[in-house]
């Protein structure tokens, strides 16, 4: 193996040693064995730029085009022209994948679940950094920098671990560079040869008089892994990584702590406005006896930054087998335990649990952990709702508008939490705020004049066909235009109420569903959902419905003081003389165009292989099966090289009898060296003879690679009958194979050396004869790589380039002689002018 080849497999090798410190961030790891196949074509593509040899920066251009080449195969080939060339689409796809693999990271603990976000940032970069380590260890011949690359790997993976084993990667990486170093050295010192001399047994010296620099340098290389082990020890310890103490993710410890923060549940609205139609996510079975306020909750939205809401980054803790009460809901508030049972759909894979709220217990299966501000519960370790059964016990909780009217005024760190906007929130929102809240004498009449300013008196339109909108102008749109759906309404009188001095919040989960004939409420995609809550104290987070035609109007809001100015709010539940339907049914909670145009179905995101879809295209599937063949076949062409060239070559003995059935007789002779060795045949002409010669020598170079393959090495120094002779001590061959070998051997000398060579029959099989000697005798090691690996199947790379070789030669000789050509012409020219 060439001194570069050498250098890039320790490239390779170092890459993935460091990568291994990524292992305990995610589960499954899969993904590390496609990083090293992909790893492997890049360092091979290296290889074989640096072996023509091209110039480094195209070799280096070389590797990254296939670098993003197999990257579009893997990740974006839909989005790529022929599954494999990257266009504006996939360069947008990628972005999209990024974005979501840096919401997954900052989402999920330690393990985090392998989404395709996360799995592009992985086998992407270590790709990135298996190119750059390549680069500069094997194009550029320079092992030392490359340690920046790899150091860069393992740093980003140390940052993100919690701790566990982190001596251990740091061992596999250190020991990866530190082989990479070595192997430099070792390169550079097999080209210096005997530098150093000295007496025969002189300390320090091997007996020919040599000094031993690598094993040196192994033993400057194990102390200098020591004490990088050893000095952070008594170094101050740095415990502020990417996630700080209290960032240890979610299962942290002893069922104890954690972080978590969330990805914007929202995100995927805009994607999921277009579903062809409703599907049944849950089943639920409920004690209440009115479903219209069953509202299942997934997650609170509380932090906002004048764009968008999304969940704060929480503590969170194991499921408790009783929640406390929650925030701020006094004893002298009405309330009554609701049993509620959820079936999910296979289909629906939400990390989130849809809870009626507040809960008071849940029971369910699985890994989930409890966050206690929203009393959210989400799942860990990759954890989701996919068809999961679980029960909840809730509070129905049904506070009076009296009750609400009268509410104190909140804790000072809940109001300061909930009540913050940004500067950049626009002017009209607090204005619009304080214009329809104008004569309110608490913050209750705020709340409902707000709701009623959106649901009933502000000439508001639901409509589902506009855009979500981004940054800061999104509210001051709606306000104006007056058209949205329920992820506008519910931002706007969150904000607008955080304007007020009222803590608000956003909620996202489902509406109530459509009753069935079996008891139980079918909750479809369209009854997705978002409304506001706002803080009331004795009471605590309390839901409303500011967006028109959806959802249930809450009973506290509809004032019960006679004489109230307050308008009456039409309550758009369902009719209780309806008669339940036996399958499940559109939600009558939407009108029928809202119906069609899918509502806020896209605020949940879903699990995208559901049975409705159309199945994988073919491209997709060709694409994969083109990728696993080339898996498969790629390490199986050595054997099937092999194959063929042996067949070719002992094909080739069979011409030998034929030619000398057609060749006419000269001579015969008598007493003949031919005769002497046991060589039958007859005498060929010139033409034969040059045939025969040619397929006698094939058969001989099988012979040598027989035994080449089963490890005697060929000595092309030898004379046949010597080589031969080796190959029958070596190979402890029996008398009738040895014969056998002999015999090839002389009809190669009768080629090389005799006037006019004889056509010998049978030479295939001493071949053969060989071959099965061999193998009877070789431990199932050697006959397994003789079959899947053989070494000569070197000699294809051989071939290749001397073909290489001699085409080059060939275009500089036409060069030379077109160059000459017009050499000798241009003086002529400048006579005839």
């Amino acid at each position: 193996m060439s001194g570069p080849a050498r250098m890039a497999l320790w490239a390779m090798a170092a890459t993935l040693m460091a990568a291994c410190a990524l292992l305990p961030l995610v589960d499954p790891v899969t993904w590390f064995l496609q990083a090293a196949i992909l790893l492997a074509i890049q360092t091979g593509v290296g290889a074989a730029g640096r072996r023509v040899p091209l110039p480094r920066p195209l070799t280096v251009l070389l590797q990254a085009l296939v670098t993003l080449m197999l990257l579009t195969l893997v990740f974006a080939r839909e989005q790529a022209l022929a599954g494999l060339i990257p266009g504006p689409e996939a360069f947008r796809y990628f972005s999209d994948l990024l974005q979501q693999g840096t919401d997954d990271v900052s989402r999920y603990a330690i393990p985090a679940p392998l989404s395709d976000g996360i799995q592009l940032m992985l086998v992407g970069g270590v790709l990135v950094i298996g190119l750059a380590v390549d680069v500069l260890a094997a194009t550029f011949r320079n092992a030392a920098p490359a340690g920046l690359p790899l150091l860069a790997l393992y740093s980003v993976a140390a940052g993100l671990s919690d701790g566990t084993g982190e001596w251990v990667w740091f061992l596999i990486a250190a020991v990866g560079y530190l082989m990479l170093l070595l192997a430099e050295s070792r390169e550079r010192l097999s080209q210096w040869g005997r530098v150093f001399g000295g007496p025969a047994r002189a300390p320090g010296l091997e007996p020919g008089g040599a000094v031993t620099p690598v094993r040196t340098g192994r033993r400057i290389g194990a102390v200098a892994l020591g004490l990088a082990l050893v000095v952070p020890l008594a170094l101050p310890a740095m415990n502020d990584g990417l996630l700080d103490g209290t960032g240890r993710g979610v299962g942290a410890g002893g069922g104890g702590g954690g972080t978590i923060s969330a990805v914007n549940p929202l995100v995927s609205l805009r994607d999921s406005l277009n579903v062809d139609q409703d599907r049944q996510v849950l089943t639920v079975r409920t004690s209440s006896a009115d479903v219209s306020n069953l509202y299942l909750r997934i997650v609170s939205l509380d932090d906002f930054d004048g764009t968008t809401w999304k969940p704060a980054k929480r503590h969170i803790t194991a499921v408790p087998e009783q929640f406390p009460t929650p925030v701020g809901l006094g004893a002298d508030i009405r309330s009554s335990e609701v049993r509620t049972r959820v079936t999910v759909a296979d289909s629906y894979a939400q990390d989130w649990l849809p809870m009626p709220y507040p809960p008071t217990s849940v029971q369910v299966d699985g890994s989930w952990r409890y966050e206690p501000v929203g009393m959210t519960l989400v799942g860990d370790h990759g954890q989701n709702t996919r068809g999961l059964t679980y029960e909840v016990r809730s509070l129905d909780v049904r506070p009076t508008a009296q009750q609400l009217a009268d509410a104190p005024e909140p804790p000072g760190a809940l109001t300061r939490e909930y009540t913050q906007v940004p500067d950049s929130l626009p002017d009209v929102v607090t204005s619009t705020a304080r214009e329809v809240t104008d004569g309110a004498r608490n913050r209750y009449e705020q709340a409902v004049a707000l709701q009623d300013y959106f649901a009933v008196t502000g000439g508001f339109q639901y409509d589902t066909e506009v855009e979500v909108g981004s940054g800061p102008q999104a509210i001051a749109r709606f306000l104006e235009e007056k058209e949205g759906f329920c992820i506008h309404y519910s931002f706007a009188m969150a904000a607008m109420a955080r304007t007020l001095g009222i803590p608000a919040r956003v909620a996202v989960g489902f509406a109530p569903g459509t009753p069935q004939g079996d008891q139980s409420v079918a909750v479809g995609l369209r009854d997705a959902h978002a409304w506001p809550e706002l803080y009331f104290e004795g009471v605590g987070w309390t839901r409303f419905e500011p967006t028109p035609t959806r959802g249930t109007t809450p009973s506290y809001t509809v004032p019960d003081a006679p004489g109230s100015t307050t308008p009456d709010v039409p309550d758009v539940a369902r009719p209780t003389d309806e008669a339940p339907a036996a399958e499940p049914s559109e939600s009558s909670s939407c009108v029928a165009q809202d119906e069609r145009r899918e509502l806020c179905a896209g605020a949940l995101p879903l699990n995208p292989e559901t049975p409705d879809d159309a199945g994988t295209p073919w491209y997709h599937t060709a694409g994969w099966i083109s990728l696993g063949a080339v898996g498969v076949l790629l390490p199986l062409l050595p054997m099937l090289w092999r194959i063929r060239r042996r067949s070719l070559r002992l094909a080739s003995a069979r011409h030998a009898p034929a030619l000398a059935s057609r060749a006419p007789e000269v001579e015969r002779r008598d007493g003949t060296e031919a005769e002497a060795a046991g060589l039958p045949g007859v005498v060929l002409d010139e033409p034969s003879a040059e045939a025969a010669s040619g397929h006698v020598l094939a058969v001989w170079r099988e012979l040598t690679d027989t035994a080449w393959d089963y490890g005697i090495v060929p000595d092309d120094a030898l004379t046949p009958r010597k080589a031969a002779e080796r190959i029958v001590r070596l190979g402890k061959l029996a008398e009738p194979t040895a014969q056998s070998v002999h015999r090839v051997a002389g009809a190669v000398e009768q080629v090389l050396f005799a006037p006019r060579p004889r056509a010998v029959p049978g030479l295939a099989d001493d071949v053969r004869a060989l071959r099965t000697a061999l193998r009877s005798q070789a431990r199932w090691a050697t006959r397994v790589r003789a079959v899947l690996a053989p070494r000569s199947a070197v000699r294809a790379v051989w071939d290749l380039s001397d073909r290489w070789t001699a085409r080059k030669a060939r275009w500089s000789d036409g060069w030379t002689a077109r160059t000459a050509r017009l050499r000798r012409l241009r003086p002529s020219g400048q006579r005839g002018t």
